[in-house]
């Protein structure tokens, strides 16, 4: 899911640009094919010769630690992210100095979209722990999706799916009330953990219960007293940041109407 709140067109603004930090980049042979996150990433459906050729996406990996920044908004785009592992937000600094969480990220999901149309990155992408990102290059992948129609056809799949977690956030936004937004947050993060093969009832957030609130545009006691109430009426249980969904139908209940 992404944010419903209206990115600023900052892309497009004149403002200087950056390089991005290298980081800590390391040089190895990336093997898409025995990475545990392949049937959601790019490489997914490849075969043969093509599966051969998909591995020539990834020219590097990139680790980072928890706070560190993968790019800046404002920066130029120059490569994609498959997140091999870890869990990142999507922020960006509206006018009056405040951030705004417009997604969370996690294993097998793509960073750095937000670049494609103007060439400059409009959000920042920041680890919320120690992570690893495997880097595309978009030149790359252009070329080998000339070659691979299968490859072509697959990042489609992806930029289709990053289109209908907009679409469904700003259904969360513009007409969910707070206990729905969270019920809806949380069922979110839950099937999520659930298809890349972890518990889908028993997790640990990774963001704070400000970032939540940020993302969800609720402020922070309210975040809290839908915590609190979905505890009370027994849905969740809720220790700091791990979560136990106790009652997954009555969470979906909480969502009404808006649960599909």
């Amino acid at each position: 899911m992404t944010t419903t709140i209206e990115i600023h067109a900052r892309a497009e603004a004149a403002m200087p640009l950056r390089t991005p930090a290298p980081g800590n980049v390391t040089k190895v042979a990336t093997r898409c094919a025995s990475c545990n996150l392949r049937e959601l990433c790019l490489p997914c459906g490849l075969t043969g010769s093509d599966a051969t050729r998909a591995e020539e996406l990834v020219y590097t990996r990139r680790r980072l630690k928890r706070g560190e920044t993968v790019y800046h908004a404002g920066d130029p785009f120059i490569s994609l992210y498959a997140l091999r592992s870890g869990f990142f937000k999507a922020t960006l600094m509206l006018d009056d100095g405040r951030e705004q969480v417009t997604a969370f990220h996690m294993g097998g999901e793509m960073l750095g979209m937000d670049g494609i149309g103007t060439g400059i990155h409009s959000t920042s992408a920041v680890a919320l722990e120690d992570s690893e990102v495997c880097v595309i290059p978009y030149a790359k992948l252009q070329e080998l999706t000339r070659d691979l129609p299968g490859l072509q056809t697959q990042f489609h799949k992806v930029m289709s799916r990053e289109i209908v977690r907009e679409h469904g956030v700003m259904l969360l936004l513009g007409s969910m009330r707070a206990e729905e937004r969270l019920a809806a947050f949380l069922l979110n993060l839950s099937q999520r953990f659930n298809a890349r093969g972890y518990s889908k009832s028993d997790f640990n957030l990774r963001m704070t219960r400000e970032e939540i609130g940020s993302y969800l545009g609720l402020k922070l006691e309210t975040v809290s007293r839908a915590f609190s109430k979905f505890q009370d009426e027994e849905l969740i249980s809720v220790q700091q940041k791990h979560i136990r969904i106790l009652d997954a139908v009555g969470l979906k209940a909480a969502m009404g109407q808006y649960y599909n």
